[in-house]
């Protein structure tokens, strides 16, 4: 856009000669919030989750030094000797391929590496490697991330009712983080990547980010929001509105700088080394921090507002204003004072100088 300047625009949201009515609209947000937690949930049950060999138990082959990395001839060798199983092949890299089946016994490994040299044209004693992997040691690993994740949960919950000293808020961020990362496992199973410790590491990384961001956020709203009852003049959803604003800048800024490392990460990962850890970790990252930092202003602050306003005093507080602002209370005087303070908080109504104080004669 000709003549336009981010840090010209950042500055009008901070100062509030520009605002966008974010809060004003949330039941638009939690519409669209709500639209995508059940698409995301409608994938998960009829597009389950593809979780990896180290949550299901199995055996893996990696080959190196391949002739092709074409998928058929693995799927061919595993079959003639399980006939029942659907083996699952990746091509890692140029010559490289990860093939993962049910457990296998000793001669039936034997069989398959025989059939696969024979295919790719390797040496099974130098480009060939098997490892098992038992089903008890997966079903651990999925017990203790979902205890992890839990704990976490509940820990984070604590710590922002005490530190805000606002349950309300707390449960906003919470829910918040939860829909980042239900939306981000529908991406996932939408996607169809395998389920691997390196996705874990990345969803419970998109908790702390999602979690960071919404401190962030609720930070400015407390900050604007404090003493608003003891005045007349701006609503607690304007100060949030204003907080949201204000910090619009800075949340663009910060997932910007997240998401270009993890973009390149996921690139080079998926597109020229294949499955592997990187490919995993990067996509649950990339998704992750985009919806936790739109969560934080479109669906933590409206959601802590909703909630706020349940409250007998904010309701009233609100009412209070509103009424005067209309005209309700005849007192030509405040309601100047009303109209001066509003329409700061409205786009295209700052005031500049006109909104500083007077200085007395």
């Amino acid at each position: 856009m000709a003549g336009f300047s981010f840090a010209a625009w950042g500055n009008d949201l901070y100062t509030g000669r520009r605002s966008y009515p974010i809060v004003a609209r949330r039941k638009r947000w939690f519409a669209v919030a709500g639209v995508l937690a059940i698409a995301s949930v409608a994938l998960l049950l009829f597009k389950p989750l593809s979780l990896g060999i180290d949550f299901r138990g199995g055996t893996e082959i990696s080959i190196e030094n391949a002739s092709t990395t074409a998928q058929g001839p693995a799927i061919a060798a595993v079959q003639a000797v399980v006939p029942g199983d659907e083996p699952r092949v990746a091509s890692v890299g140029s010559n490289a391929l990860r093939i993962q089946t049910v457990t296998l016994k000793d001669e039936q490994v034997a069989q398959v590496k025989s059939a696969l040299a024979d295919a790719y044209g390797i040496d099974p004693a130098t480009d060939l490697s098997v490892s098992t992997v038992g089903p008890t040691w997966g079903q651990g690993v999925s017990v203790r991330a979902l205890w992890g994740v839990i704990v976490f949960v509940l820990a984070a919950a604590a710590f922002m009712a005490v530190y805000f000293r606002a349950w309300r808020m707390s449960v906003a961020a919470i829910v918040s983080m939860l829909a980042d990362l239900l939306i981000s496992a529908g991406v996932y199973a939408l996607v169809g990547w395998e389920v691997t410790p390196s996705t874990i590491i990345g969803f419970l990384t998109i908790l702390g980010f999602s979690l960071y961001d919404k401190m962030v956020v609720f930070d400015k709203v407390r900050e604007n929001a404090d003493g608003v009852l003891d005045q007349t003049r701006t609503t607690y959803a304007e100060r949030a509105n204003l907080a949201v604003n204000q910090t619009l800048v800075r949340s663009i800024n910060t997932s910007v700088v997240a998401l270009l490392p993890v973009g390149g990460i996921l690139f080079v990962g998926a597109l020229l080394l294949g499955a592997g850890t990187l490919r995993d970790l990067s996509l649950s990252l990339f998704v992750g921090i985009a919806v936790g930092t739109v969560s934080s202003l479109f669906l933590a602050t409206p959601l802590d507002v909703a909630l706020r306003e349940r409250e007998p005093r904010i309701a009233a507080h609100t009412a209070e204003v509103l009424a005067r602002r209309a005209g309700a209370i005849d007192d030509a005087a405040e309601l100047n004072v009303v109209g001066s303070i509003a329409s700061q908080l409205r786009p295209g109504h700052h005031l500049g100088q006109a909104a500083q104080p007077r200085r007395k004669r």
